[in-house]
């Protein structure tokens, strides 16, 4: 599979913003458009670092906007929630010129990226922004307590936490602790949320808040795709090392994806 991407500006209400744009070598007619989310724990990262998700997600059969959120993410909540939703805003009035106007529109993020996707999930639902078709979430950054079983087994809460820092810098102040959009898992309404693709793996430090933040949405009546990778995986530093080979669990996070696509109809057109 051949997939190449390009560096583009993106017009939108928040200015012009360099992207990188991915496409596949096989598409379909209206192949389905992700504004995708690196991750980087609120501190840092790049599109480079979300290159192999990118990748496979346009192997999967889409066309992927992938944006870089690090400058908003230096300010608290909700400045990366904002910037990222222009974002999603211009790819949903411009998907005509990015694939096609029948494409169906999708937000997917790993970790920090992961817990924007789902933010801006709970926010299109309440604003009403048309045509998100589905929310896709790699060990996403959920709960910002970082006191679940899977945090305390993979002793990532201990010392000098990158996740707990980039809580504390992320929610600024404790009054936005448990706003629904900065930290999904503390969200009280769930229903009306777009389909969700939650992937995580057993050793994997935010797997817990991803397998609860699933059981939540499939009870809420959210269509939910979910799956946990098996073995060593390193997730999620695993897969932000972009000048690695791909790894072992790369065919099978594609082939998540495109079974996502398929069966939220983004494939069939």
């Amino acid at each position: 599979m051949g997939t190449v991407w390009t560096e583009e500006m993106l017009d939108s209400n928040a200015g012009p913003v360099p992207v990188r744009i991915y496409r596949g070598d096989t598409l379909v007619k209206a192949p389905p458009l992700v504004l995708h989310l690196h991750g980087g724990a609120f501190l840092g990262g790049s599109p480079a670092c979300g290159q192999l998700i990118a990748t496979l997600l346009a192997e999967a059969g889409a066309v992927v906007v992938a944006a870089d959120y690090s400058n908003a993410a230096k300010e608290p909540f909700p400045a990366a929630l904002k910037f990222t939703y222009e974002l999603l805003g211009a790819l949903c009035k411009g998907r005509g010129e990015l694939a096609s106007k029948k494409s169906p529109l999708f937000v997917a993020g790993e970790e920090a990226g992961g817990n924007l996707a789902a933010g801006l999930a709970l926010k299109a639902r309440d604003v009403h922004l048309g045509g998100l078709q589905g929310q896709i979430l790699l060990s996403p950054m959920l709960d910002p307590s970082t006191a679940t079983g899977s945090f305390r087994k993979a002793e990532a809460g201990m010392g000098n936490c990158q996740w707990a820092d980039g809580w504390n810098h992320y929610l600024g102040f404790a009054s936005t602790a448990c706003h629904p959009y900065a930290a999904p898992s503390y969200c009280m309404r769930l229903s009306g949320v777009a389909p969700a693709l939650v992937v995580t793996a057993e050793d994997d430090p935010m797997r817990d808040e991803s397998v609860n933040y699933a059981r939540r949405l499939r009870e809420a009546g959210v269509m939910v795709h979910e799956h946990i990778l098996a073995g060593k995986t390193g997730w999620p530093g695993a897969y932000s090392r972009c000048a690695a080979p791909r790894p072992d669990w790369g065919g099978a996070v594609r082939g998540f994806f495109t079974e996502f696509f398929q069966e939220t109809g983004a494939l069939l057109h």
